[in-house]
């Protein structure tokens, strides 16, 4: 008889016994606790076996850690260790892809500070520090591993006459800063930015322009909250992130070829836990000579956002 067997036949026996089940109670306990145990180390096994397999792609791709594309071509990372973020689609190029439409009409501009708030290790406030040289640039974050990461990043890339890291940029960290005639700040906050932007904040900031990620993901409501909040002082336009299985069909990129498409998943994938949607806001003074790109939802190889060398 087997184990099971023998159990089956023991249940059957003492089942109508109340004093039996005060034991399967406890069973019933123990067995949840061990399934969550087994889930939680299986689960365990399979991200460290993801991780490992990135940071041989991220060694095999970028051996020098240069990103190989997009808005910030040539930057440099000191080490494979990004903050809260996927790291091998910012060293392809492809990172928030979404967004490179939007950022190719921006960065043509003259302006006079950049900030980024939660700059994590420093992807755009390093980036946006080599594509404006001589414009200072505020960067911020409230997790000290993240700021440790982007010293070690501006130091690298030459840019540390240009930017200051701090930590908590409320709004009397933004209502102080010296923002000059025309700045561009770049939000991504994880959710504090339905207490940051406030009707009295984007009257503050009604002749800059903003990116500002939403995470309707954490307060549902946060989007229709920027919307309402600066509405009446910027043009506000939308671009919703793609899904990662779509961007694996649809990203053209030299480097991506000798892949199958659960490698290239790996190597494009930003693992967000929903759609995202941005907010470009440009002070309505100028909105009229901001035009809405297309939301690139394809890699066809006439020049779109998706296509590249790398």
């Amino acid at each position: 008889m087997t184990i099971k067997e023998i159990g089956k036949t023991v249940v059957g026996h003492t089942a109508s016994n109340p004093l039996a089940w005060p034991v399967y109670r406890a069973c019933g306990r123990v067995s949840g606790y061990l399934a969550r145990v087994y889930g939680h180390a299986h689960y365990t096994l399979e991200l460290g076996e993801r991780d490992e397999r990135m940071r041989k792609l991220a060694a095999e791709l970028f051996p020098d850690l240069t990103v190989a594309g997009g808005p910030f071509q040539g930057m440099r990372y000191p080490s494979a260790q990004p903050f809260g973020s996927a790291l091998l689609p910012k060293l392809l190029g492809s990172y928030e892809s979404e967004l490179h439409p939007f950022l190719n009409e921006l960065l043509v501009k003259k302006y006079t500070s950049i900030v980024d708030i939660g700059c994590g290790e420093g992807y755009y406030a390093v980036g946006l520090a080599l594509r404006f040289p001589n414009t200072p640039v505020y960067a911020f974050d409230t997790n000290p591993h993240a700021r440790r990461l982007c010293s070690e990043m501006v130091d690298l890339n030459g840019v540390s006459a240009t930017v200051q890291i701090g930590d908590l940029c409320d709004q009397a960290a933004l209502n102080a800063l010296p923002l000059g005639d025309k700045a561009l700040i770049v939000c991504d906050c994880e959710g504090y930015e339905r207490v940051l932007f406030t009707p009295e904040i984007a009257a503050h900031l009604a002749k800059h322009d903003l990116i500002v990620e939403a995470h309707d993901f954490i307060d549902i409501d946060i989007s229709q909250k920027l919307r309402r909040a600066l509405a009446t002082t910027h043009h506000v336009r939308s671009v919703k992130s793609l899904d990662d299985i779509e961007k694996v069909h649809t990203y053209i990129y030299r480097k991506l070829e000798p892949y199958d498409s659960n490698t290239r998943k790996l190597i494009v994938g930003e693992r967000r836990p929903a759609i995202m949607e941005w907010f470009i806001m440009t002070a309505r003074e100028q909105a009229g000579t901001f035009s809405q790109p297309h939301q690139a939802t394809s890699g066809s190889p006439t020049g779109s956002a998706f296509t590249g060398s790398c």
